[in-house]
């Protein structure tokens, strides 16, 4: 529990400026207004909105708010700042989120663009993974940036895991090939594999990563499927469009938000959960290993909002 504990208390540190941004401009309207009324409204919605939560996010947050104040004849602003906190909550539940890619055997594609963290968050994931008793290969199919086979190198090398490919100029299908045929040589429990992100061609994103799943449906077909897209949320709102755009390219089973520390654009998890539908399944708030947990919403607006204990969501 320890980990998780700390964790809690870096995601509340790493909110600070999400929660300068959202959190004091909520506070100062509920100390501001001394009725509900639709001056009141529109104030909370230009928060939310200028704090990256969304345009759709936020009219369901409100609406579910306003219902909540007619249904229990609230009369005192403050009184709805709890209903507030928990319209955000709802907002980010998207069902049980899974991670039925730890329970057997699978292939979990990484895509985003470069500078997002992805290499990292690759290197990050293969040594969870490992530390969960897990046998690991990584496969380098970011061929398209000379750093990314090195960087990704180091980092198999400090979690203990194997990586095949990493050169430059490589066709990415069949470093995916040869990764495929390790994994299964050494009964892998988890391929990772690490794929470049171009989005500005994005005719060739979409080739490139139906090459890849076609192999993979072919050649290790019994192995379950995860394609996680790595976000950067200090980008804020085009972290969100680059989402849709991978979302178009792929099948995309959940998100990764990144550098989700210092930045003021956290709200961002908010939008992209509710714009998408997909689930944000881990975030980063630093540099090490430990950095990188799984999402929980209860847990992500009891920090936001300060809730130090962090026990009931």
């Amino acid at each position: 529990m320890g980990e998780k504990k700390g964790f809690f208390k870096r995601l509340v540190e790493g909110l600070t400026k999400t929660r300068d941004n959202i959190v004091s401009g909520i506070d100062a309207i509920f100390s501001g207004f001394s009725r509900i009324d639709d001056e009141f409204y529109e104030e909370i919605e230009e928060i939310l909105v200028m704090g990256d939560l969304g345009v759709r996010a936020t009219e369901e947050i409100l609406a579910h708010l306003k219902e909540q104040v007619k249904a229990q004849h609230i009369k005192e602003p403050a009184a709805c700042k709890e209903l507030l906190i928990d319209s955000i909550r709802r907002q980010m539940e998207v069902g049980e989120t899974a991670y039925r890619f730890e329970e057997e055997r699978a292939v979990v594609l990484i895509i985003g663009v470069n500078g997002v963290g992805k290499t990292t968050t690759v290197g990050k994931l293969a040594g969870k993974l490992k530390a969960q008793g897990k046998r690991v290969v990584i496969g380098a199919a970011d061929t398209f940036r000379a750093a990314a086979g090195e960087q990704l190198a180091e980092w198999a090398n400090r979690a203990g895991v194997e990586m095949i490919g990493g050169q430059e100029g490589a066709d990415p299908a069949s470093v995916v090939y040869d990764a495929v045929a390790a994994a299964k040589a050494r009964n892998a429990d988890v391929l990772l594999c690490d794929t470049a992100g171009r989005l500005h061609n994005k005719k060739n994103l979409m080739e490139e990563l139906k090459k890849i799943n076609r192999i993979l449906e072919r050649e290790y077909p019994e192995a379950y499927r995860e394609t996680l897209v790595v976000l950067d949320a200090t980008t804020g709102q085009n972290a969100l469009s680059q989402a849709k755009q991978f979302s178009e390219a792929a099948d995309i089973t959940g998100i990764v938000l990144t550098k989700m520390d210092g930045t003021a654009k956290g709200g961002i998890a908010v939008a992209i959960q509710s714009e998408l539908g997909i689930p944000v399944k881990y975030i980063g708030v630093g540099e090490t290993i430990d950095d990188l947990q799984k999402f929980d919403a209860g847990e992500f607006v009891n920090a936001l909002f300060h809730k130090e204990d962090g026990a009931e969501a």
